[in-house]
């Protein structure tokens, strides 16, 4: 292992320079579960008997992304925070199956295999897609939800962001190189947070050199992950008008995902629900501005 994962603030040390509020030092189980041959890891935050709350991570990121909220939730809140196909611990689809109906599979066989009747749901990005497509078609099950700068259709600006950061050399023979990579894409980000979370996000291959924690096909130069059919995006679209839950849709003020003509379309189409733009926030709204994340957040689920 090498030593430098060690470098950087604890989670709680992190969370505090922050200005998150939580209520104890939590920590998560690692647990993990199986879905069309495949095994998923996830994080198991808080007690059983509370109310549950599924999180789904963004493109290329992991379960840990939502462990600022997790942390500032879990007194409240059982939190389920799980590694998406193709992403952090959990494993590659083999013919790289990455539709949303796969991801919908996986988040089935998930509340199945939690045993859970509802959930309140949270997703990020591609998890916000994942978690409004699939809050469509099953009203019985997701009882809230809250999408962070997702949309049906992205604007190309961040698209193309996204597209050339994971499209950059992949392969890399420490940790420093991926750090530096993380701080020129995030350069509002603390150095030591970056530190404290890189290790959540890289691998040491059998040589000694380091990589991503994702699957290299979703980072395929060849492969345009964000632009997807217009039958694709009008299904989106067509979803948003079948939502029952309450909903809250989160975007950053800076975003160059979603625009704020996007949002204003998706909430007039969303029968329950209300939009929160953040203020120093773009894209990775809850890493960006945490604490004023963590406050609406917090309000929309006192208020449900």
């Amino acid at each position: 292992m090498d030593p430098f994962l060690n470098r950087g603030l604890s989670l709680h040390d992190a969370a505090r320079a922050m200005g998150i509020k939580f209520s104890y030092d939590a920590l998560p189980q690692d647990k993990y579960f199986e879905s069309d041959g495949m095994r998923f890891h996830y994080l198991d935050w808080g007690d059983s008997e509370n109310p549950t709350i599924i999180m789904l991570h963004g493109f290329a990121q992991q379960s840990h992304s939502w462990d600022f909220v997790a942390l500032g939730l879990c007194d409240k809140f059982r939190i389920v925070a799980f590694d998406q196909r193709g992403h952090g611990d959990s494993d590659w689809s083999q013919n790289h199956n990455y539709s949303l109906n796969d991801y919908h599979n996986d988040i089935d066989n998930l509340i199945k295999h939690l045993g859970l009747s509802e959930t309140l749901m949270v997703g990020m990005s591609m998890g916000g897609r994942n978690a409004f497509t699939y809050a469509a078609s099953h009203p019985d099950i997701v009882s809230a939800l809250v999408v962070v700068d997702a949309a049906p259709v992205a604007q190309s600006s961040g698209r193309d962001k996204i597209r050339n950061f994971v499209s950059q050399e992949d392969v890399h023979p420490s940790i420093e190189e991926f750090v530096r990579m993380v701080h020129g894409y995030t350069p509002n980000r603390p150095i030591d947070q970056i530190w404290g979370s890189i290790k959540y996000n890289v691998k040491q291959l059998s040589d000694g050199s380091w990589t991503w924690k994702y699957d290299k096909f979703l980072r395929s130069p060849d492969r345009d992950f964000r632009r997807e059919s217009k039958d694709v995006s009008d299904a989106m679209w067509a979803s948003l008008d079948m939502l029952k839950a309450p909903t809250l849709l989160v975007v950053g003020e800076d975003s160059d995902i979603v625009s704020h003509d996007v949002a204003n379309q998706m909430i007039n189409r969303i029968s329950n629900s209300q939009l929160v733009s953040i203020p120093n926030a773009g894209h990775r709204v809850m890493g960006d501005n945490p604490v004023a994340f963590q406050s609406a957040i917090n309000e929309f689920l006192s208020n449900i």
